[in-house]
């Protein structure tokens, strides 16, 4: 388990956590502002992509308050780190993915994960990190930008969302 000096920590995730990761991504679905998912997804369409993050090289965390010392803490949020691209000379570059619950958005808990995100990038060898954020989802936009992270690609109108169509932005930082 990692720790820092927040009210934070982070720990790979387990199988018995994708319920709860499953849940707060669905929590996201709705506002059209973090997925292009348009229904909820279930935790068995989910178990080859967690099976895909390796904690040596595409860890997927769960965060959890780290005054918490009941048996099975909440969990606040989750990070996962995915492949770019998936080709070999892409394998320094990853996507990092922040889904935070409802109920702890606004609590400095992206901030947390995205610091943790950044630092632990270079131990498992990823030199440049990528966020895929919607052009209208101010919040994250302004989270990364926070944090360094330059806009490198912007995809006009790529996803139809309710007959929305919205724009991709793709945010970069070199890390290592």
């Amino acid at each position: 388990m990692s720790h820092s000096r927040t009210a934070y920590v982070h720990r790979i995730a387990t199988l018995d956590d994708l319920p709860t990761i499953v849940a707060i991504y669905n929590s996201t679905i709705a506002s059209r502002e973090v997925t292009a998912d348009t229904e909820p997804v279930s935790v068995d369409s989910r178990l080859n992509w967690f099976h895909e993050h390796q904690p040596e090289r595409r860890p997927l965390w769960v965060i959890e308050a780290a005054g918490d010392i009941s048996e099975k803490p909440a969990i606040l949020g989750w990070i996962s780190y995915s492949n770019f691209y998936g080709r070999p000379a892409y394998s320094g570059t990853a996507e990092v993915s922040i889904y935070i619950d409802e109920a702890w958005r606004g609590k400095g808990i992206g901030r947390y994960a995205l610091t943790e995100a950044i630092a632990h990038a270079p131990k498992i060898a990823v030199h440049t990190v990528l966020g895929f954020i919607f052009g209208h989802n101010g919040a994250s936009l302004a989270l990364f930008r926070k944090f360094g992270f330059e806009q490198w690609a912007n995809f006009p109108k790529v996803a139809n969302l309710d007959g929305v169509e919205r724009d991709l932005i793709i945010l970069g930082k070199r890390v290592a």
